[in-house]
């Protein structure tokens, strides 16, 4: 099968990246595209050249190779098997993973429901920015020339101005309630740790671009996402990483466990600092969080090789400050990126301990499926490498519907009024910069 070629060149650029993405998002030439950012360099993937889905069906590709394999009990090597067949010199694949693909890790379809599990796209255009030039590709020369303009057009400068959510003013005897519930199955022994979140529902149209803009410049994120893909629209700030590996094969995770609020008041910061490494509540919570993230990587990394970095550091995520440590491994022979994403998604810090248990307990307590929140936003190269943002600090929209959700960790020792709370504090690092729009969403069910 001959390979589909990309045309490519090198610009330089002078402009900030986040700004330029933006551009491509709001006025290029692609309806479908992902905007991705780990640690500071930008990419934007416009346009679908291939396409991967995985639902209850199975995994299918469409587009540049069509393929369809029936659904199995290990479903992630279905679509590593799609992807190695698509015949694209190069492919970077951008997309998203929804949280319920956790009911379907092992084969079984007894919790799954119609939604896509898994969607990927290899983009028709790519543009990396890096140091001042951007390498931009795509498989048009019309387009390649499209984008290149909006690169090098001058600049526009337009004030947005946020508009004010309060997150406090709905929701809080419900999820009080399904904390004292979460507490009673952990008192019960059939857990140790579950994260419970809830959504908040948004009563006027917004920019999602301009928010992902203004929302990015006061946050500190470890990954941030802008994604318009057939329907599903989302902009976040991930606090943390899910998993990301390397092609060499090294890999890290990053759980993040024990939150106190963050703000402009660097002594109030220093006493709720002083104050979170002191709860042995933060402390345990964390800490089993640690424990499940190394024995994870256990399964697929050298054992020799698997170790726990920056044990218990402070990483201040926006309006929030948490605990964060580093688990490290690299991965052992015949393992390959997709094994560890495997081994662990969900994120134990969006699901709980142990997982199983875990999601029963948020299948029982919470109002609705989770969708993308608290699943991934990735990318995955030909080369082997994946990197995968987890998918909190985040405004959605689909369907006509457009809502915020955060959760809090809950084990023993929470209060459900300190546990509301601190879905607000996270629910913050959003609500405070959120642009109104007048106008409709840029990304329809129809497109």
């Amino acid at each position: 099968m001959d390979l589909l070629p990309y045309i490519e060149t090198i610009i330089e650029v002078s402009e900030d990246p986040l700004v330029m993405a933006a551009r491509l998002a709001e006025d290029g030439p692609h309806g479908e595209f992902v905007i991705y950012e780990k640690g500071g360099s930008w990419s934007y993937a416009g346009g679908v050249l291939a396409d991967v889905r995985l639902d209850r069906d199975g995994a299918q590709m469409r587009g540049a190779y069509e393929a369809h394999l029936e659904w199995s009990d290990q479903p992630l090597q279905q679509v590593r098997e799609l992807l190695t067949m698509l015949p694209v010199r190069g492919w970077r694949a951008y997309g998203c993973v929804s949280f319920e693909l956790s009911y379907g890790m092992t084969g079984n379809q007894e919790h799954l429901g119609n939604e896509t599990l898994l969607h990927l796209m290899v983009p028709c255009s790519e543009v990396r920015f890096d140091s001042g030039s951007a390498y931009v590709r795509s498989t048009d020369s019309a387009t390649l020339a499209v984008l290149v303009d909006l690169l090098t057009a001058p600049a526009e400068r337009k004030a947005v101005p946020a508009v004010s959510v309060d997150v406090r003013r709905v929701g809080r005897d419900e999820y009080c309630d399904a904390v004292v519930s979460a507490v009673q199955e952990i008192t019960a022994d059939r857990l140790q740790k579950v994260i419970l979140s809830r959504p908040v529902e948004l009563d006027r149209e917004i920019d999602l671009i301009a928010t992902y803009v203004l929302g990015r410049r006061n946050n500190n994120p470890a990954r941030s996402f802008l994604l318009c893909m057939e329907g599903l629209e989302a902009a976040g700030f991930s606090p943390e990483i899910v998993v990301s590996v390397t092609s060499e094969g090294s890999v890290v995770s990053q759980p993040l466990a024990g939150t106190r609020a963050l703000s402009s008041d660097a002594a109030a910061n220093s006493a709720k600092r002083a104050e979170l490494l002191s709860s042995s509540k933060e402390i345990y919570e964390h800490a089993i969080s640690v424990k499940v993230g190394n024995d994870e990587l256990l399964t697929v990394c050298d054992p020799e090789s698997v170790v726990v970095r920056n044990l218990m550091g402070i990483e201040e995520r926006g309006s929030v400050q948490h605990i964060g440590s580093q688990v490290t491994g690299r991965l052992a022979a015949g393992r390959d990126a997709w094994d560890a994403f495997a081994a662990v998604f969900p994120a134990v810090t969006a699901s709980g301990v142990p997982k199983t248990a875990a999601y029963e307990t948020i299948r029982k307590l919470e109002t609705e499926r989770r969708g993308l929140y608290s699943g991934a936003v990735l990318t995955v190269d030909q080369s082997g490498e994946l990197d995968a943002a987890l998918v909190l600090r985040s405004v959605y929209r689909q369907h006509g519907r457009t809502w915020l959700r955060a959760g809090a960790g809950i084990v023993g020792q929470s209060l459900p009024e300190r546990e509301f709370e601190e879905t607000c504090e996270k629910l913050d690092s959003v609500a405070r910069f959120l642009v109104a729009d007048a106008l409709t969403a840029r990304c329809s069910d129809e497109d």
